[in-house]
C-alpha cells in the first residue's frame, strides 16, 4: 500500500516561501536607506562650487530634521485620514494599526538630537560632557528645542491613550517651535516669516502623512465603492493642500531671495540649488497625483489610482528628505 503524505506536509524544493509584505518591507526599508543618503551627502553636493563654508554637523542636522519632519506628518496624517474615512464610512471603519507611537519615538529621538546641538553652541557634541543642558533655557532656540521634545514625548504618550485625537495639541507645539525656530527675531518681518512657515508646514504634513494614511486604509477596506469615495475625498481637499503649500513656499523663497536675484541664486547657492531640487521633486508628485485623479474618475477600477498613489508616497518621502535639507545649508545673501 502507498501512503501518501497530506499536500500541506510536502517539502517545498524550492524553499520556504516568504511571508506577504516581507517584499514589501524590504522595498520600504532600502527606500529610506537611500532617502537617509540625501541629507547626510547632499551639504557637500549642495555646497560644491558655491563659495561658501558648510555649517558644523550639516549633514547630521539635516538627517535629524528630516525624521523630525517625517515623525510630525505620520500622526498628523493618521487623524486627518481617520476623519475622512468618518465621513465615507456609515459604520465604524477599520483603521490600520497606528504608527503614531513608533513615530513620536523617533521624533523624540531627533528632537532630543537637535536640541544637544544647540546645547553646544550649534556645533555637533564630541562628547556628553560637552552639552550644557542648563543654557538650552537661555536662549530662544534652546527653548524652542526643548519644546520639541518634550511636545514629542506627550505625543507619543497621547497616542498610546484612550484617547489618541488629543496628541494634536502636542504636534501643533512641534509645529508652531518650528515655525518660530526657522524665522529668528533679527530678521526682517519674522512673524510674517514664522506665520508662512507654520502654514506651509502643515499643509505638507497633512498632504504627505495624510496620502500614507489613506492607502494604508484602502488595503484594509474590501468595498471598492467606499475606497475609491475615500480615496476622491482626500484628492479633493490634497488639491486644496497643493494650493496653500505652493502659495507659501513661493512667498517664503521671495522673502529669502529677492526677485531679480532669484534665478541667479538657484544655481549659485547651495539654499538656491536644494529649493530647485525641493520645486522639481513636487512638480513630480503634483503630476502623479493629477494621473492618480484622472484614473479616479475614467478608470473602469478606480482603486487603480493607488499606484500612482505609491509612487507619490515614495516622491514626498523625498521631498521630506530635500527638506530636511533645506534647513542645514546656509541662508542666501540679499543682495
Amino acid at each position: 500500500m502507498t501512503l501518501i503524505r497530506p499536500t500541506s506536509e510536502v517539502a517545498d524544493p524550492i524553499g520556504p516561501r516568504p511571508r506577504p509584505g516581507t517584499g514589501r518591507a524590504v522595498v520600504v526599508l532600502v527606500l529610506v536607506a537611500l532617502g537617509a543618503l540625501i541629507p547626510l551627502l547632499g551639504p557637500s553636493a549642495a555646497l560644491h562650487g558655491s563659495g561658501e563654508a558648510a555649517p558644523p554637523g550639516a549633514g547630521g542636522v539635516a538627517l535629524l530634521r528630516a525624521v523630525l519632519f517625517a515623525a510630525l506628518s505620520i500622526p498628523l496624517g493618521e487623524l486627518f485620514a481617520r476623519r475622512l474615512a468618518d465621513a465615507v464610512s456609515v459604520a465604524s471603519p477599520t483603521a490600520p494599526r497606528s504608527w503614531a507611537p513608533f513615530a513620536a519615538g523617533a521624533g523624540f529621538l531627533a528632537a532630543l538630537g537637535l536640541a544637544s546641538v544647540v546645547a553646544t553652541g550649534n556645533l555637533v557634541p564630541d562628547s556628553v560632557a560637552a552639552i550644557d543642558i542648563g543654557g538650552l533655557y537661555e536662549s530662544r532656540a534652546g527653548k524652542l528645542a526643548l519644546v520639541e521634545v518634550n511636545a514629542f514625548l506627550v505625543a507619543g504618550l497621547c497616542a498610546l491613550s484612550r484617547r489618541p485625537a488629543t496628541q494634536v495639541w502636542p504636534l501643533a507645539a512641534v509645529v508652531v517651535a518650528e515655525a518660530l525656530r526657522a524665522h529668528p527675531p533679527t530678521e526682517t518681518s519674522p512673524l510674517l516669516g514664522s506665520g508662512l512657515t507654520l502654514v506651509h508646514l502643515t499643509c505638507a504634513a497633512l498632504w504627505t502623512g495624510g496620502l500614507l494614511s489613506v492607502l494604508r486604509t484602502l488595503r484594509l477596506w474590501r468595498s471598492a465603492e467606499m475606497g475609491a469615495a475615500l480615496l476622491g475625498l482626500y484628492a479633493r481637499l490634497a488639491a486644496v493642500l497643493l494650493a496653500a503649500l505652493t502659495a507659501s513656499g513661493l512667498t517664503s523663497s521671495l522673502r529669502r531671495m529677492p526677485a531679480d536675484t532669484i534665478l541667479d541664486q538657484l544655481t549659485t547657492t547651495a539654499y538656491g540649488r536644494t529649493l530647485l531640487a525641493k520645486v522639481l521633486l513636487v512638480a513630480v508628485v503634483a503630476l502623479l497625483a493629477l494621473w492618480a485623479r484622472i484614473r479616479l474618475a475614467r478608470a473602469t477600477d478606480p482603486l487603480t489610482a493607488c499606484a500612482p498613489a505609491r509612487a507619490e508616497v515614495v516622491a514626498l518621502g523625498l521631498v521630506v528628505a530635500v527638506s530636511g535639507l533645506l534647513t542645514a545649508v546656509p541662508l542666501p545673501i540679499r543682495w
